[in-house]
């Protein structure tokens, strides 16, 4: 058995944290209740500083926990979001007037956008690849960034062929009812089909700041493509999203 490690090869700061979490679980402690300090798991586990030190690193790393200054560590309060990627881009939901976004949400809870800047630029060669247009060309940029309870959780960036929505209500900061979907719909271009492509990585350091991310919280990063029946691409999506705030949900028919 190595220094550090427990029956099994488990390591001492792990099965602490798997005891804390099960703990979590159990409703021992709940949102917003102080977990036991390093010198209290030093005590209980018969531990070094450096392993009690970890094991609550392991609970704030995976967005179970979080710490305050001077206080302690807490079991966070913020409540995932659960992002249905199906039933969220289904024609019946943007076409009907509602915001792709309002299917993440319960009933008492509202994703707020607290930035949008919506900008014209020459197009990324990335992008220029799947819109099938040439780098040298146009692409009409739509960046927001997304508030819940208080806390930025995603960060999205759409592109949009210049020559295909100029002049509509895309290129401005309120898109309308059903949103951009809704109004590429109007345009004769309506979405009849979705890529979406997910995975996951540290954040740079402009994503960390803008999300406000404790260290060591990973990101999703969900690209997202929109086709027309013919199989156009009409719009990329690039998003980035708090990983500790969403739980990603896929429920189809077999």
């Amino acid at each position: 058995m190595t220094a550090g490690q427990g029956s099994g090869g488990e390591r001492k700061y792990q099965r602490i944290a798997n005891e804390l979490k099960a703990a979590i679980t159990a409703g021992e402690y709940r949102p917003g209740d102080r977990l036991p300090g390093e010198n209290e798991l030093m005590t209980t586990y018969q531990v070094a500083r450096m392993t009690a030190r970890q094991a609550l690193s392991v609970l704030r790393s995976e967005g179970i926990a979080e710490a305050r200054k001077g206080a302690g560590v807490f079991v966070r309060t913020f409540r995932p979001l659960r992002r249905r990627g199906i039933q969220r881009l289904a024609q019946s939901q943007w076409g009907s007037g509602r915001s792709v976004w309002s299917s993440d949400l319960d009933e008492d809870r509202e994703l707020v956008v607290d930035s949008i800047t919506v900008t014209e630029k020459e197009t990324p060669s990335h992008i220029a690849d799947v819109l099938g247009i040439g780098s040298g060309d146009r692409v009409c940029v739509r960046s927001r960034r997304f508030v819940l309870d208080g806390k930025p959780v995603l960060l999205s960036t759409s592109y949009f062929s210049a020559s295909l929505v100029t002049g509509s209500a895309i290129a401005r900061e309120d898109s309308g009812a059903g949103g951009v979907y809704a109004r590429l719909a109007e345009l004769g271009h309506a979405p009849a089909r979705f890529r979406e492509e997910i995975r996951s990585r540290m954040p740079s350091a402009a994503e960390a700041q803008d999300l406000r991310l404790p260290s060591g919280t990973p990101v999703f990063l969900v690209c997202r493509t929109a086709f027309t029946e013919d199989g156009a691409a009409v719009e990329v999506n690039e998003m980035v999203l708090d990983a500790g705030s969403y739980i990603l949900e896929y429920e189809f028919d077999a």
